[in-house]
């Protein structure tokens, strides 16, 4: 999981890691009370999940209060590599005299943190490994042992940091390792890790992606979640706790089982439909889940039919069918519905989708594909 700068900032503070001073703000005007808050030079920078904002314009300084709002105004709206800014950072604009780079990411084959440190910061490492590797350190963490004094002083001393600052690299060294694992992420960097003019060590910038695995156990950073594109059904979609992909089609699919739904999919595709969604609702949904999982779907703009496709295992059928009928008491849903309904308590359900006009049962999955298409009339 993805989150933007600001918040992989407050995560560092948390870990006692000196950051730059700011909040994030959703309006210009609330950027010019933040700047008139800071008072003092700030930079706005855009929040969005993809590198080189400063190249597309998304990162601009302001002298004072008010071109901290027209540099917000700017910034607002703007589409950078196809995400479109909802957010700016604004916080002080430090003077840097040099630019580090630390990171850390999860090495899966070595089954190990491995650790980075160079001189080249302000650079996408990515080009420092192709052009000069030799300036990049590296060591492999023993999750037994954790990161140690000697491992500190070789990232150091082999990254090419100032061994002035020895002692506030090794700080930070520490306590980044420390809240990578504390948040379950799998990558932290600082990029640039900056000394100023007045001779401080602060992280510049913030990376963090976290495991989405770990998400249980991290409830306060769960409600983080955005769709990686942005898009606003699927940010909602995750709110309601439901796993949904916008695809932009025109038949809307809901079933439970990540292979269930892509083969659904390719049913649908098949027979003349195109796909507007990915969604699957588990196993063990409740017709609350069933219900939510329709809104979700109506949301999508062009639809012309949704297939509903049901393998009832730990998922009964009688519950997704309560579901559905709950679903239609408070939406107006102009569009054929057909759905498949198979296994546990399967004449159940199918009898209380009886009882309602608005539905259209089908006997298979490849029924349910052919019926949905043609009733849409795509075929």
């Amino acid at each position: 999981m993805k989150i933007h700068e600001y918040q992989g900032k407050l995560l560092m503070e948390r870990y006692n890691i000196p950051t730059t001073k700011g909040r994030v703000a959703d309006n210009p005007e609330d950027a010019k009370r933040i700047a008139q808050e800071i008072g003092k030079k700030v930079a706005v920078k855009a929040q969005v999940h993809v590198g080189g904002r400063g190249k597309a314009g998304g990162i601009k300084i302001a002298n004072n209060a008010e071109e901290a709002y027209e540099a917000a105004k700017a910034i607002l709206g703007m589409d950078i590599k196809g995400l479109k800014v909802k957010k700016v950072l604004v916080e002080e604009a430090v003077e840097i005299e040099t630019e580090y780079y630390i990171g850390m990411l999860v090495d899966r084959d070595a089954k190990r943190v491995i650790v980075m440190a160079s001189s080249e910061g302000g650079v996408e490492i990515e080009e420092v490994a192709e052009k000069t590797p030799e300036k990049i350190a590296k060591v492999w963490v023993d999750p037994a042992v954790g990161l140690t004094d000697f491992q500190i002083r070789e990232l150091i001393f082999g990254g090419g940091l100032n061994p002035k600052y020895v002692k506030e690299a090794s700080a930070f060294l520490r306590s980044l390792y420390t809240c990578m694992i504390g948040v379950d992420a799998d990558l932290a960097e600082i990029n640039p890790l900056a000394i100023t003019k007045d001779g401080r060590m602060i992280a510049a910038d913030a990376k963090i992606n976290i495991d989405e695995n770990s998400l249980f156990r991290q409830g306060d950073l769960a409600g983080w979640k955005e769709s990686e594109d942005g898009h606003e059904i699927e940010e909602e979609a995750t709110r309601r706790g439901l796993t949904f992909v916008h695809l932009g089609g025109n038949i809307g699919i809901i079933g439970n089982g990540a292979g269930l739904v892509m083969t659904s999919l390719d049913v649908v595709s098949r027979e003349g439909g195109k796909p507007a969604n990915f969604l699957d609702i588990g196993g063990g949904a409740k017709a609350d889940v069933v219900k939510n999982a329709l809104e979700i779907v109506m949301m999508e703009e062009g639809l012309k039919g949704i297939m509903i496709n049901i393998f009832g295992g730990i998922t009964r059928c009688d519950d997704v069918a309560k579901g559905i009928i709950e679903a239609t008491k408070t939406m107006d849903i102009t569009i054929p519905v057909v759905v498949r309904l198979a296994g546990t308590a399967e004449a159940e359900g199918q009898a209380i989708l009886a009882s309602s006009d608005k539905f259209t049962p089908a006997s298979s999955m490849q029924d349910a594909g052919q019926k949905v298409v043609a009733l849409a009339g795509l075929k």
